[in-house]
């Protein structure tokens, strides 16, 4: 009787508390089981690396926009252009000729007379010195003299360098530039001093010494940015056509504006870039980003920094993949990238994607993946 009675208390112990598969005979979870619930998410992650990188300042110009960088071409006598050697738009070597011109017969005249003016003083010069030294001149007469012939010979240089001369003379690009404008055409008599073309500088090595460091590339910024920009800082240009939209270029910002242009709104920004044999002409329409506060930091894709309210934070995965929430400062932006100071670690990848889910400490697997 009481063994029936120890069956029947059995089995209604196993009616109303069924053994489930994931529970051994002893009260035990499966291992399994616990994996299954324990919750996990995708996530993607970079390395993390440290390295430099600079906040970029976009500025818009043009090439050779600086009057610096641009030479007027003139004649110091009147002349005429018996021939024009070039159009507007031309690329020119140094040396290569412009025009040539023949000087206005005045002009040669002037030349000529002052040849003779000092060959007729230095003639009165030696007479009055030989009367001198026979008591038969004064000294104030021998000054005269003496004065004379030094105006005469100042009078012959001041001609000699205008380079006036009979017949054609062919006049040559002083350095490597493009032809930009035309003031004069073939047959036109040009006065003294007037612009006959304008010509670019399309390598500042050419040019004289004092031109080296002079800006070929002129931009303007936000007065805001400007502050941020010195001369030395990296400058990349860009074209603003499509067929110039891929094609970079790098050089030095040369001087930063002191004032905002009027006009634009905008503080000059003076750049030097080696635009021989380049794609950017003269009058080329550009964009460029200026490199502003180089620095060391790390340098993770933007989708990786999170924020929480005033505070940056990245997560981690840790060698047990779970996830590991790091505080960080934002110290530069850099298109897609931006570079934070903050105590990562190096050998623990930076999550880029499934982070907006996470929270410190939580299981995370690869996307795709099963639970690691």
């Amino acid at each position: 009787m009481a063994a029936a009675m120890l069956v029947c208390a059995s089995l209604l112990y196993a009616y109303v508390y069924p053994v489930h598969a994931d529970q051994n005979v002893n009260g035990g979870v499966n291992d399994s089981a616990n994996a299954e619930a324990q919750p996990s998410v995708a996530v993607q992650t970079v390395p993390a690396a440290r390295a430099t990188i600079a906040q970029p300042v976009r500025g818009f110009g043009i090439v050779a926009a600086s009057v610096s960088n641009v030479t007027t071409v003139n004649l110091p006598y009147v002349a005429r252009i018996t021939e024009m050697r070039v159009q507007a738009g031309e690329t020119v070597r140094r040396g290569a000729p412009l025009f040539v011109v023949q000087a206005d017969p005045a002009a040669v005249l002037g030349a000529s007379e002052a040849r003779s003016a000092l060959t007729l003083a230095q003639g009165e010069l030696a007479r009055t010195q030989s009367l001198y030294d026979k008591g038969l001149a004064t000294q104030s007469q021998l000054a005269g003299a003496r004065k004379a012939a030094d105006d005469a010979r100042e009078a012959l240089a001041a001609q000699t360098r205008t380079g006036i001369a009979s017949g054609n003379k062919t006049v040559t690009a002083p350095f490597d530039g493009v032809v930009l404008q035309l003031s004069a055409a073939q047959g036109d008599q040009v006065q003294a001093g007037a612009a006959i073309l304008q010509l670019a500088s399309t390598n500042a090595r050419d040019a004289s010494d004092a031109r080296a460091a002079r800006a070929n590339v002129m931009l303007g910024v936000e007065p805001a940015d400007a502050a941020a920009i010195h001369p030395g800082d990296t400058v990349t240009l860009r074209g603003l056509s499509a067929a110039l939209a891929k094609t970079t270029l790098e050089g030095r910002v040369v001087f930063v504006g002191a004032a905002i242009d009027p006009s634009s709104q905008l503080v000059d920004i003076g750049a030097n870039l080696p635009l021989a044999s380049s794609a950017f002409i003269p009058g080329t329409r550009v964009a460029a980003d200026v490199a502003t506060h180089p620095g060391m930091h790390w340098i993770v894709p933007r989708a990786a920094v999170l924020k929480d309210g005033d505070h940056a934070y990245v997560f981690q995965v840790t060698s047990r993949n779970t996830a590991r929430r790091v505080a960080v400062t934002i110290a530069v932006e850099n298109g897609a990238r931006y570079g934070v100071d903050g105590p990562l670690d190096p050998l623990l990848g930076v999550v880029v994607s499934g982070n907006y889910e996470l929270k410190d400490g939580i299981a995370v697997r690869a996307a795709g993946d099963a639970p690691r």
